[in-house]
């Protein structure tokens, strides 16, 4: 058997790639010593006195500060400022110009020598600065960082105990008759230390709709157990395995519809069926996604995520940041990179419990064909509503057209017909965030539902009680 038989052949055209990245950095590896230097002093220039009287300050015409005297002092032979002393010639005025001019020279040799002398010593050279995506992250940025990283090294401490591989042996029928032995390599999450275990359905089976001979669960710690499937989902490509243990490392589960998309999501699993409990990270990219796999089987309501998911990763968990499990990692775009589907928890949570409690894997069934309602599907279909379930026929792969309502079916006995729009179970309204199928996992069969239904413009109310889904449907 193939390792992994779950590329997706087929995906919804509004698929997106969200390659996240990280800054590089670089550094000096030593710091230059830091010297200090300074210039000698230079003599300061004596300033002409220009003639002053008594009550200005000098050269300005502004009132004398209180440091300056009222009126000169003076000594015995003597005179009084602008005046010359008797027997002397007069003192020469230095021009004020030149005297400026000198001292604007003083400074700048001055500072050239203290440049001459750092650029001697080399304290004034730096390291250049890298490209401004290559610096180191801000203080700002670096506590999201470091959370981001601590978030991927605690949430795999925690769960990887947790995570399984599985190998599926047996034999398959050959094209011109014979056996042709099977094996394939997959994952598995235990939800429950006493041995239970949650993965794909495609991982346990050989072929489709048969269960592989023998399944081999081997533990982190390298412990191998014997593993029987308890028994698989009939809505979507899920299963539970049981092996014989006793207080078992189990993983936290979560609630996926809390996701948002761009959030933290992690895989481990076992890619290739070599490396086991391999951990990688990425993003939410979307959810809601619909897609047709291997044996014209359509998968709805999947979580897509760029985090790396690779054959043999099928059946491991995907988590979040707190390290609870959101997904169960189930299928790849064919032909992508960076493109991968998990089944959201919160559809795998009923039969995890009914396994639990000894009962048999069991889907509620109302026996119609829908489209959920878009903005696009309104404006083809001339709709009075924007959200809710467009009950109509269904056209296979095979050109076959399957009956909006099936025979003898719940909802033929509740009285709906093709045309009816659902619009709400009990309280919640059906729209892209709330799928009807979606919806329907949170009940049990043989409980009666309220739906309101809009026929005809008039709205209505509908009791159906939900049957059992046939094993043989196609999800």
């Amino acid at each position: 058997m193939d390792d992994d038989r779950r590329d997706a052949m087929n995906d919804t055209p509004d698929q997106a790639n969200d390659q996240p990245g990280g800054p590089t950095t670089s550094g000096e590896s030593e710091t230059p010593e830091t010297v200090a230097y300074s210039p000698p002093p230079s003599p300061r220039p004596e300033w002409p006195r220009a003639s002053w009287s008594a009550n200005e300050t000098w050269g300005t015409g502004a009132a004398a500060t209180p440091t300056e005297p009222s009126s000169p002092v003076l000594e015995p032979g003597q005179a009084m400022p602008g005046q010359a002393m008797p027997g002397r010639e007069p003192r020469a005025r230095a021009p004020l110009g030149p005297l400026l001019a000198a001292s604007l020279l003083s400074a700048v040799l001055a500072s050239g020598g203290t440049i001459v002398a750092l650029q001697a010593s080399g304290a004034l050279d730096r390291p250049t600065l890298p490209p401004a995506t290559q610096r180191l992250p801000s203080s700002s940025s670096v506590p999201v960082a470091i959370d981001e990283s601590s978030a991927v090294i605690e949430a795999a401490a925690t769960v990887s105990p947790a995570v399984v591989q599985i190998t599926a042996r047996g034999a398959s029928t050959g094209v011109f008759g014979g056996t042709i032995p099977q094996q394939g390599v997959g994952s598995g999450v235990i939800y429950d230390g006493s041995g239970w275990i949650l993965t794909n359905r495609h991982v346990v089976e050989t072929e489709r709709n048969t269960i592989a001979d023998e399944l081999e669960v081997e533990l982190k710690d390298g412990r191998t157990f014997r593993g029987t499937v308890y028994g698989v989902d009939t809505l979507t490509d899920l299963a539970i395995v049981r092996i014989q243990a006793d207080s078992l490392p189990a993983a936290p589960i979560g609630n996926s519809a809390d996701i948002r998309v761009g959030q933290l999501a992690i895989a481990i699993g076992s890619p290739l069926g070599t490396y086991s409990n391999s951990v990688t990270s990425g993003i939410i990219s979307a959810t809601g996604r619909t897609i047709i796999v291997e044996g014209d089987v359509r998968l709805s309501n999947l979580i897509q995520t760029d985090a790396a998911i690779n054959p043999g990763n099928s059946g491991g968990p995907l988590l979040d940041a707190a390290g609870r499990v959101i997904g169960i990692n189930t299928a790849i775009a064919q032909g992508s990179s960076g493109i991968g589907f998990a089944i959201p928890i919160d559809i795998a949570r009923p039969i995890m419990v009914q396994a639990l409690n000894g009962q048999p894997l069991e889907r509620p069934y109302i026996g119609i064909r829908f489209r959920s309602i878009n903005y696009q599907l309104q404006q083809d279909e001339s709709l009075s509503v924007d959200h809710g379930a467009l009950i109509g026929p269904a056209t296979t792969a095979t050109g076959e057209v399957l009956p909006a309502i099936t025979p003898s079916s719940p909802a033929e006995a509740a009285g709906l017909r093709d045309g009816d729009i659902i619009v709400r179970i009990e309280s919640q309204m059906i729209d892209t965030e709330h799928p009807l199928d979606a919806v329907l996992t949170s009940y049990a069969p043989g409980q009666t539902v309220r739906m309101e239904v809009l026929r005809g413009g008039t709205h209505i109310e509908v009791r159906v009680t939900l049957g059992v889904r046939p094993a043989d449907l196609t999800p």
